[in-house]
């Protein structure tokens, strides 16, 4: 009797853990609006890129803005994340599982920036585009493995996407938008309605 006791005291603990890591990781309105950003974003690039700027200040130009998008992304990510978090009753807390969930996410991000910077330094600006899309696909499957699972076929078109990028780089900024902003506004859309606006009518 005992020993069912602990089982299923240690099986709720385990659920919980997973519904805590995964209230923490995605939300379909997070989803949209960064998808948003990304589509504002790569207008704004196009007009840097057609500018009559010398090319340097251009490049400057385009790093200064990637920069500030990813820290806005990131931000209203967590925004989202935490009021999700405090809308289910949940703790907003960086615990070992979410520092693990982060790491396996940034882990592929931080190598593939290495990279563009690299591609950049070097003149390869055709090619960080499609090296953007391909690191994060891969690092949206790593996501996968701690909170829903779903979100590895975002990944994975991410990744088809960088590739058919690598091979058409004339269309990069093109590709660019695609990936990091029509599919985030769509996986928001579909997130949304089979979770979250599900979850508010069994309420």
């Amino acid at each position: 009797m005992e020993n069912k006791e602990v089982i299923n005291t240690l099986s709720e603990i385990r659920n919980m853990m997973e519904r805590s890591t995964k209230v923490l990781s995605l939300s379909g309105i997070s989803a949209f609006v960064v998808g948003i950003l990304a589509v504002v974003a790569s207008f704004v690039a196009k007009s840097i890129l057609e500018n009559g700027w010398l090319h340097v200040y251009k490049v400057r130009s385009l790093m200064i803005m990637a920069i500030a998008l990813f820290v806005i992304c990131f931000a209203t990510v967590l925004y989202f994340a935490k009021r999700k978090a405090e809308k289910n009753g949940l703790l907003f807390k960086f615990d070992k599982t979410v520092r693990k969930m982060l790491w396996s996410f940034f882990l592929p991000l931080i190598i593939g920036g290495v990279l563009c910077v690299g591609l950049i330094y070097q003149g390869h600006y055709g090619l960080t585009s499609s090296f953007m899309l391909i690191f994060y696909g891969l690092a949206l499957v790593n996501l996968s493995n701690f909170t829903f699972s779903n979100i590895k076929y975002l990944g994975y078109v991410q990744l088809v996407l960088g590739l058919v990028d690598f091979l058409m780089i004339q269309h990069s900024l093109l590709f660019w938008m695609i990936g990091f902003g029509v599919c985030h506004i769509i996986y928001g859309i579909i997130f949304y309605f089979m979770y979250e606006r599900k979850k508010k009518g069994e309420e």
